[in-house]
């Protein structure tokens, strides 16, 4: 379902840039900016097949301009190096989207300094540096920082073993509300996205479809998110963290049980992997 808002403002001119852009909620995001007229960097670290052709998708319909850059975001130095390719192709950046993440499961047992480590470098250390660098470019005033978080952080329904992309996906919310207060008294605005789950093929791959049916049914239109419910919502307020679920996590203490009874049942620990990569990493 296509949002039903729309930006009260062209972004012609406007350069953005997406983290994990290739697919899914970044891709999405990608091609919402692009038709209100920016043009955007679409960020993959193993998915360049898609991200070209995301870049000729937009690239077509005459409204954006795009390129595609290769680039670790969970790191510093592929931070750096996302934002001076960006700055290169475009000559300047006004929007951040740090989209990119990971989210892993485990039991607290089996967490290792590695699984942890891996969740705060993808979901908050690369982020927050490459906002650093990123608020030393972006307009002052003007410029747009948009996190992404997971409406997780404020579930009554604890997601078993999910412990550290929770933890990960709480800093980033912190973050941004800090943030938010300190970079706009330079006239920037800072806000978190906290989607509920969305409908993309990373969400759906090694996941039965009893799985996707019990978590679309805790929704009560009886459905996924869809992608593009994600574009519109934070553009023009600041330190906010706007939780983009369908009252998915609203009130659950009933649907609390059904939500472990069903997990037990479909046996979620035999589609259950290490990483699940969000949106074109």
């Amino acid at each position: 379902m296509a949002p039903s808002s729309t930006f009260t403002t062209s972004l012609s001119g406007k350069v953005a840039l997406v983290t994990g852009s290739s697919r899914g909620i970044g891709a999405a995001i990608a091609k919402r900016l692009a038709d209100e007229g920016a043009s955007v960097v679409i960020n993959y670290v193993n998915s360049a097949k898609p991200a070209q052709e995301l870049v000729s998708e937009i690239k077509s319909k005459g409204k954006g301009n795009a390129a595609a850059i290769k680039a670790d975001a969970s790191t510093i130095a592929g931070g750096k190096h996302l934002l001076d390719e960006t700055i290169k192709a475009f000559g300047k950046l006004d929007i951040l989207v740090l989209n990119a993440g990971i989210m892993g499961s485990k039991p607290l047992a089996d967490i290792d300094e590695t699984f942890f480590d891996n969740h705060i470098n993808a979901n908050v250390k690369g982020p927050l540096f490459l906002a650093k660098a990123a608020s030393q470019v972006l307009p002052s005033p003007g410029g747009r920082i948009i996190f992404f978080s997971s409406s997780l952080t404020a579930a009554s329904a604890v997601l078993p073993n999910a412990l550290c992309y929770v933890i990960s996906k709480g800093a980033v919310e912190q973050a941004s509300r800090v943030l938010a207060k300190d970079l706009g008294a330079r006239g920037m605005t800072v806000n978190t996205i906290s989607p509920g789950p969305v409908d993309t093929d990373l969400f759906r791959a090694g996941k039965p479809q009893k799985v996707i049916d019990m978590i679309a049914s805790q929704n009560p239109s009886n459905k996924l998110g869809q992608p593009e419910e994600n574009c519109s919502c934070c553009f023009w307020v600041n330190g906010q963290n706007i939780r983009v679920n369908g009252t998915i996590w609203l009130n659950h203490t009933k649907d609390d049980r059904r939500l472990y009874k069903a997990d037990k049942a479909v046996n979620t620990e035999n589609y259950q992997v290490q990483y699940v990569i969000f949106d074109g990493l």
